[in-house]
């Protein structure tokens, strides 16, 4: 569908870095860190300088990645909440607190990422944009009646109706971009928390709220995060990214 070395050689000669973040919180840390960053090393824009920021609650167990040249690893220390919705929301101001203090002097694009999530393929410079967001694998092929966005009108993140259903899973885009879309939904957030409101879906329904009024400039296929739970599929010839097995109830209680 496109000339790798085409996009390669473009974000070269234009000098685009990549920062990339991911939220490794108690026992995600364990279960899936280091399958994530080795993963990441064999695939994830390997073109390109790449900067790494882990946040966690127990930076001594972030495991040492040998890392190819141009690209470094920091560990950045966080507060631990009690229940795992706050840690998805909490997450939108500790990535705009970031690029304000480091990415924006390193790096000219940001992507976001669950940690649960193994890299099986090519996951390069083609994917960049000044703002970028993926098609959720679960709802790409379904009418927009059964998209899940929150339908309460007293929530930040309320929706009517919508054009696709994005998957928080992974998105990105220009610092800049990303630091506006991560500002504007901890704002909303915040907003609903004033009003004891929880969005259906927490940060992923304020991001589906913000995309809808901010259309993206990149829209990914759903093979940039694919769960192969799903079963075949004839349009996903290329599955560049995997959601990892889960088991909530271990995962989420102490």
């Amino acid at each position: 569908m496109f000339n790798p070395r085409h996009y390669d050689q473009i974000h070269r000669d234009e000098g685009s870095s990549v920062a990339l973040t991911v939220f490794a919180i108690g026992r995600y840390l364990d279960a899936y860190l280091e399958a994530f960053l080795n993963s990441s090393e064999n695939h994830f824009m390997v073109s390109l300088p790449v900067s790494y920021y882990v946040f966690t609650d127990t930076p001594e167990k972030v495991p040492n990645i040998k890392l190819a040249p141009d690209r470094r690893l920091t560990v950045m220390k966080v507060e631990r909440h009690t229940r795992w919705q706050d840690i998805s929301m909490m997450r939108m101001k500790a990535i705009s607190d970031l690029i304000e203090s480091d990415i924006r002097l390193h790096s000219t694009h940001v992507f976001c990422f669950d940690v649960d999530q193994v890299f099986t393929g090519r996951f390069g410079p083609e994917a960049l944009g000044d703002t970028v967001a993926l098609l959720h694998a679960h709802y790409y092929h379904l009418p927009e009646m059964l998209f899940t966005y929150d339908r309460n009108p007293k929530s930040k993140a309320f929706m009517k109706t919508g054009d696709f259903y994005y998957h928080a899973a992974v998105f990105g885009g220009s610092w800049k971009s990303v630091k506006a879309l991560t500002e504007a939904c901890y704002k909303s957030i915040m907003e609903d928390k004033k009003h004891n409101v929880e969005a259906l879906w927490h940060d992923e329904s304020h991001l589906n709220r913000y995309f809808w009024l901010h259309k993206p400039s990149r829209v990914l296929s759903p093979e940039y995060c694919w769960d192969t739970s799903i079963g075949y599929r004839t349009d996903i010839r290329v599955q560049r990214l995997l959601w990892a097995p889960k088991n909530y109830y271990q995962l989420r209680t102490s």
